[in-house]
């Protein structure tokens, strides 16, 4: 299996948590989306039609988008299973997730930050605020959904005693928010989840400083875990 990805997009982040948890390791090939490569003619005709990452190629089968990634290695690979199959809980993943990958993300990623800045010519601050304020009314809206599965479902992750989709999802949108120097105090349910997965061995390989095509950020002497607007969310 090929595997596509760009080490500050969180959608890739999504697919390389589902990824280590499943203890695959695919063959893997850098798209530098901040260079464009994800525009270069052979990846949008022989990889992935969408020009975006992240994408898999096996056995000439190709497929982008992350979530449908992550159903489909459930579907080959189905331990331990990312998607429930008990229709309820399977409903509230997929509730929680899409929250995530269609309400936050997309407001949010690389290609509409440009446009804001490069052809809407907003200022930074400007910038800034767009991605705040979008990310506080999701962010609410997560702390919600999280509240309710907390009277259903015990444990340290979002729905209970083991990783989802709904984790794949949420830990690299926070990661990145934290990254764009959101205050990200008051959610502390989401909070808490972050600082589960930060010590859990699929979800520390699959951080962004943990990538084969990493790049760090202009500014070397701060902190590793400090915020940096230079590495701009993918």
């Amino acid at each position: 299996m090929k595997f596509y990805s760009f080490f500050n997009s969180s959608t890739s982040w999504r697919v390389r948590i589902a990824l280590a948890l499943k203890g695959l390791e695919p063959d893997f090939h850098g798209v530098n989306i901040r260079a464009g490569m994800h525009h270069d003619a052979d990846y949008v005709h022989k990889i992935n039609p969408s020009a975006t990452v992240p994408a898999i190629v096996d056995n000439g089968f190709n497929l982008g988008q992350s979530l449908a990634i992550i159903d489909w290695l459930d579907g080959k690979y189905p331990e331990p299973r990312l998607i429930p199959a008990e229709p309820v809980l399977r409903a509230r993943v997929l509730e929680f997730s899409y929250l995530v990958a269609c309400d936050i993300h997309p407001v949010n990623n690389l290609r509409i930050l440009k446009y804001l800045q490069d052809v809407l010519k907003v200022s930074p601050q400007q910038k800034d605020e767009w991605y705040a304020h979008w990310l506080a009314e999701g962010m609410a809206a997560v702390e919600r959904l999280l509240a309710r599965a907390n009277e259903i479902y015990s444990g340290p992750w979002c729905f209970g005693a083991q990783p989802t989709l709904a984790d794949c999802c949420l830990i690299p949108q926070f990661g990145n928010a934290q990254r764009m120097g959101c205050d990200m105090a008051p959610y502390r349910r989401a909070r808490a989840v972050f600082d589960h997965a930060a010590v859990h061995p699929a979800f520390v390989k699959s951080e962004a400083k943990n990538q084969p095509d990493y790049i760090p950020p202009p500014h070397a002497a701060a902190p590793a875990s400090s915020p940096s607007k230079d590495n701009i969310k993918a």
